[in-house]
C-alpha cells in the first residue's frame, strides 16, 4: 500500500511539474509587448525596454523558465506586474471564497447526483426514470455561464430571491452554487443509473430480498456500496472541474475568488498571477483526485487485498 501510495504521488508530482511548465510557456510565447500593456500604448520605447529589464523579461526563455521554477520550491511565487503585490498574499485572501464555492456546488453535484441515480434505477423506464434522464442531460449538456445567466434571469430579476451578483452571505452563494453543480449532479446521476443497474440483478440482491431485509436497506447499504467506486472516480473529477469552473461561475456573479484572479490578469497579462493562481488550481485538482483514488482502499476491501504485499 506504501508503495503504491509513493508511486501516485510521485506521479502527482510530475503532473504538476508539466502544468507549470505548459502554463509558463503558453504565457511567454502569446504575441504581445506586456510592459507596453502595463504603461500603455503611449510610452517610449525607452521606458518600455526600462521595465522588461526591471522584471527580467529581457532574459533568456530558458533563464526565466529555470528561475521561475527554482522560486516556486522556494515557496516564492513573486509580485503582480500590475500592483506590485505579493502573489501568494493575493491568492490566500480569495482562496476561501473559491474553497467555499467549490465545496458547497461539490456537495449539491454528489448528493443530487447520487440520489436522482439511484431513483432513476429504482423506477427503470417509469416516468421518473425518463424525467431525471431528461434533467441530467440538461446539466451535462448546458454550458455552465448559461445555466448561470438563467438562474439570474429567473430568480434574481423575476422573483428577486436571491441578489444576482457579488459575495457575500448564504444568499449570495445559492445560485453560484446550483449553477456550478448541476452539470456535475447530471453526469453522476447518469453514472450511478447505470452502475445501479448493473448490480440490481446480482445474485447478493435476490439473496438479501430472500432473507427479508428492507428494499432501503438493500439499496443504500449493500447496492449502493457495490455500485459507488465508478462513482467516486467521476465526484474526484467533477469536483476538480469545479474548481476550475469557478473561472466561469465567478465571472458570471461577479464573485472574488480564483477564478476572477485568473480572468484579471489574463486580461493585463500579469505573468506571476496568471502562473500563481494556475499553480494553485492544478495542486487542488491533482490532490482531489489522489484523495479519490485513496478512498477507494476504504470503499472496496477487495482493492485492499490486492496492494497488500504478497507473503510468498
Amino acid at each position: 500500500m506504501f508503495e503504491y501510495l509513493l508511486k501516485r504521488l510521485s506521479v502527482s508530482l510530475l503532473v504538476v511539474l508539466g502544468s507549470m511548465t505548459i502554463v509558463f510557456i503558453i504565457v511567454n510565447v502569446l504575441p504581445g509587448d506586456i510592459a507596453q500593456m502595463l504603461l500603455g500604448d503611449t510610452i517610449s520605447t525607452e521606458k518600455a525596454n526600462e521595465l522588461s529589464s526591471n522584471l527580467g523579461l529581457d532574459r533568456p526563455l530558458a533563464v526565466q523558465y529555470w528561475d521561475y521554477i527554482t522560486d516556486v520550491l522556494q515557496g516564492n511565487l513573486g509580485s503582480s506586474y500590475v500592483n506590485q503585490s505579493s502573489v501568494q498574499h493575493t491568492l490566500l485572501i480569495n482562496l476561501p471564497s473559491t474553497i467555499e464555492l467549490t465545496l458547497t456546488s461539490s456537495l449539491i453535484a454528489v448528493i443530487v447526483g447520487i440520489l436522482m441515480g439511484i431513483a432513476a434505477a429504482v423506477y427503470r423506464d417509469s416516468w421518473i426514470d425518463s424525467v431525471i434522464r431528461i434533467i441530467s442531460l440538461f446539466g451535462v449538456c448546458t454550458p455552465t455561464f448559461w445555466i448561470g445567466l438563467l438562474l439570474i434571469f429567473v430568480f434574481s430579476v423575476h422573483l428577486h430571491w436571491f441578489p444576482a451578483i457579488g459575495s457575500g452571505g448564504l444568499s449570495h452563494l445559492v445560485l453560484p452554487s446550483v449553477g456550478l453543480g448541476l452539470s456535475g449532479a447530471g453526469m453522476l446521476a447518469r453514472l450511478v443509473r447505470n452502475s445501479m443497474l448493473e448490480v440490481l440483478h446480482k445474485p447478493f440482491v435476490r439473496t438479501l430480498r430472500a432473507k427479508g431485509i428492507r428494499e432501503s436497506t438493500i439499496i443504500f447499504k449493500h447496492m449502493l456500496r457495490n455500485a459507488v467506486i465508478p462513482a467516486v472516480t467521476m465526484a474526484g473529477m467533477i469536483i476538480g472541474e469545479m474548481l476550475a469552473g469557478s473561472v466561469v461561475t465567478e465571472t458570471v456573479f461577479s464573485r472574488q475568488g480564483i477564478g476572477k484572479i485568473i480572468v484579471d490578469a489574463i486580461n493585463a497579462k500579469d505573468i506571476p498571477m496568471i502562473q500563481g493562481a494556475v499553480l494553485l488550481t492544478s495542486v487542488f485538482y491533482i490532490l482531489i483526485n489522489l484523495l479519490a483514488d485513496i478512498s477507494y482502499m476504504y470503499i472496496d476491501p477487495r482493492i485492499r487485498k490486492m496492494l497488500r504485499p504478497s507473503t510468498q
